[in-house]
């Protein structure tokens, strides 16, 4: 006998559980299903134990540039054991904690690996489960690498769970993974070298920022190789050699995929559900709803969509999908003025359009490039590679995008984004009135 619900979520993360809260708080019955730990990527194998890391880095690269200048550093170093206990102290919890509160409000916890077997119906192991909605929320994964050894490199969720750092790890791409992990590792003592196949990293980003970053991260002792595409990694007998284009060869203990992560949608049996997707997730409408499905949404990461691949973007969908079901389909996203950050140290953000982008559509703009290492901000806690580079529009004032590389980029991007979605323009933001001294109060500097 298959069990029958109103809303079956695929998924427990960001997506998937603001769909089945509101749905369920509208009184309809519903099921979350997840063949891995509930709570999702970013709370067990994502952002949030990163930034636990990166906390660390962040405070031990704090005192080492001090040193000098009232700070004494002797000692200081990344116990990366103990670290590690930290950073579970977090994610431990959480599956039993996000189970806990589903069953709790009524909600049915189902696990194992969903596969659509009719348009209407799911298999989870040898049940069948039966729904008049579903929402496919499932993540993403490391893309698949082929080139021959790609079976010995470790993912990010691995790494995550390391025990011990190697001395010597190379980091497979030039994408957020590698930056974050490669600053992370290099602050714990490790000798970490990134591989990345194009001319520029972090190719989503002001490129004149992250030639910066470059600096910053070679000055740490990351051996940035740019050119460098992987055609395979040899198993030598107590560490690994990886082969590069050129006749590169880096030899090291450790190979980390940061080479970019894909939909987990592989097997869910799309095909039976006659659920149509692409290489970057289920195809939807402009509200989130299946093209060929109609009683499939999707959202996040497993959604073919214009928003970027991102926490808050998931959430975001989420709760538009939940709107449309209950309501009908009524609201569509707006992907306008949400800001995305790389994690190094220090932190790169942006927000709304690149120089490049800007120049394509025939914008009339003003640029204001500068870098602030000697700004009272920098300057107070030794920082020596910061900068921005904000765009607005002549005539409206209108702000069309930020770019920020330093200390507090991450939080300062956000009065940016605020100002992109609310329509505010430079002469707005001029206006305001910030704590001094903030990195906030640079803001109107940077106009």
């Amino acid at each position: 006998m298959s069990q029958r619900f109103d809303l079956v979520a695929i998924g427990t993360g960001e997506a998937a559980s603001a769909v089945a809260w509101k749905l369920h708080a509208a009184g309809h019955r519903v099921a979350v299903v997840d063949s891995r730990p509930y709570g999702g990527t970013c709370a067990l194998r994502g952002c949030d134990p990163k930034k636990v890391l990166v906390g660390a880095a962040e405070a031990l690269d704090r005192v080492q540039r001090m040193v000098g200048k009232g700070l004494v550093a002797e000692g200081a170093r990344i116990d990366w054991p103990a670290l590690m206990r930290f950073k579970r102290t977090f994610t431990g919890p959480v599956p039993a904690a996000r189970q806990r509160e589903f069953v709790e409000a009524g909600i049915a916890t189902l696990h194992g690996r969903a596969r659509f077997v009719g348009p209407r119906t799911l298999r989870i192991g040898d049940e069948d489960v039966e729904a008049d909605q579903f929402v496919i929320a499932a993540g993403a994964r490391p893309a698949t690498l082929r080139f021959p050894g790609a079976e010995y490199l470790t993912t990010s969720e691995r790494f995550l769970e390391l025990d011990a750092l190697p001395r010597r790890i190379a980091f497979v791409g030039g994408g957020y993974i590698s930056f974050e992990f490669a600053h992370i590792a290099a602050r714990a003592g490790a000798q970490a070298t990134i591989l990345h196949s194009g001319a520029r990293p972090l190719e989503g980003f002001d490129p004149d920022l992250v030639e910066v970053l470059m600096s910053a991260s070679r000055d740490r002792g990351i051996d940035v190789k740019v050119g460098a595409q992987v055609e395979g990694v040899e198993k030598a007998s107590d560490a690994y050699v990886v082969h590069a284009s050129g006749g590169l060869h880096v030899e090291t203990d450790l190979v980390v995929h940061g080479a970019g992560r894909v939909p987990e949608i592989d097997d869910l049996g799309l095909e039976e559900a006659n659920v149509e997707y692409g290489p970057r997730g289920v195809r939807v409408n402009d509200f989130l709803q299946s093209v060929s499905n109609p009683v499939v949404y999707a959202a996040g990461d497993a959604a073919a969509t214009d928003g970027l691949p991102l926490t808050p973007v998931a959430g975001y969908e989420g709760g538009l999908v939940a709107a449309n079901i209950l309501e009908g389909n009524r609201r569509k996203p707006d992907y306008s003025g949400i800001p995305t950050i790389v994690f190094t140290i220090p932190p790169l953000a942006a927000v709304g359009l690149g120089e490049e982008a800007a120049r394509e559509k025939k914008l009339k703009l003003r640029v204001n490039h500068q870098s602030t290492e000697s700004w009272y901000s920098s300057r107070r806690t030794a920082e020596r590679h910061t900068g921005f580079k904000v765009l607005v529009e002549e005539g409206t004032g209108r702000i069309l995008g930020a770019h920020l590389l330093g200390a507090q980029a991450e939080e300062l991007v956000n009065i940016f984004a605020l100002a992109i979605r609310a329509g505010l323009g430079a002469t707005d933001l001029e206006r305001a009135i910030f704590a001094y001294p903030s990195h906030a109060s640079d803001l109107s500097y940077m106009l």
